[in-house]
């Protein structure tokens, strides 16, 4: 069932999403060569917990860390760990807040140092697609009509969009109905009205859109090994132009 906000739940998710918002400003400023993904881990959760709210990752059907970090061919879901990020990684960084019982979601993909004109133009397509989902977020509109410009943007400029993990509902849940596939028709899926939220999330590959988890169950790569980035906001239907809550 897809939930309606009221302004209240609207202004707590605002304030989720100012604190994920700040933490990724935190970890943008701390990522660079040498610095390992555990040290990143560490100072989000501070930083989270010391403004009042929860990471909303930590415990997640057992997942071990409060933020997901992403290195290279890893899609989503990377674990931190001891790993020293290099010159020229591309680091994406998830991280979700709990504040007052409701959610904030959003991601952004780092270069590390200089990085390859190849990676550097994947994140540029990658956030431009998130953008071109955001910019579909309109009441009247269709879940479909988001999918559909998120595929078109990517695929237009020869990249892929990751299939098998999609963007979704959030609210008091992090993950709620409905799901938004980064790929499909418009025209098609839910009537967007106006106070609902979605955390908008597309991941794309510079090869092949497929991918596999790795044996640690959590951190899914790209099956081909090729580079993937992945950038993500936390958005609100109004009855305007759609609000992104996951900004300062």
């Amino acid at each position: 069932m897809v939930t309606l906000k009221s302004s209240r739940e609207l202004k707590l998710m605002r304030e989720a999403g100012r604190i994920v918002a700040q933490v990724l400003e935190a970890m943008k400023a701390k990522a660079a060569p040498g610095v390992t993904t555990a040290e990143l881990n560490e100072e989000a959760e501070r930083l989270i917990r010391k403004m009042g709210a929860i990471p909303s990752f930590k415990g997640y059907h057992g997942y071990p860390a409060a933020i997901c970090t992403s290195i290279n061919e890893q899609v989503v879901h990377g674990i931190p760990d001891g790993r020293r990020l290099n010159e020229g990684d591309i680091l994406s960084v998830d991280v979700g807040a709990i504040y007052k019982g409701y959610h904030g979601d959003a991601a952004i993909t780092i270069p590390i140092g200089t990085v390859s004109p190849e990676a550097r133009r994947l994140l540029e397509v990658t956030e431009g697609a998130l953008w071109a989902g955001i910019a579909k977020a309109r009441a009247g509109l269709r879940t479909g009509d988001i999918s559909a410009a998120i595929q078109d943007w990517v695929e237009s400029r020869g990249m892929s969009v990751v299939r098998e993990y999609t963007g979704h509902g959030i609210g008091r849940q992090m993950h709620e109905d409905p799901q938004i596939p980064n790929f499909g028709r418009a025209g098609t899926g839910y009537v967007l009205r106006e106070g609902m939220t979605f955390a908008l999330e597309p991941m794309v590959n510079l090869g092949t859109w497929k991918t596999k988890v790795l044996s640690d169950g959590w951190t899914v790569v790209t099956e081909d090994g090729k580079l993937s980035a992945h950038f993500e906001h936390t958005v609100a239907v109004t009855d305007g132009e759609p609000q992104v809550l996951t900004v300062l």
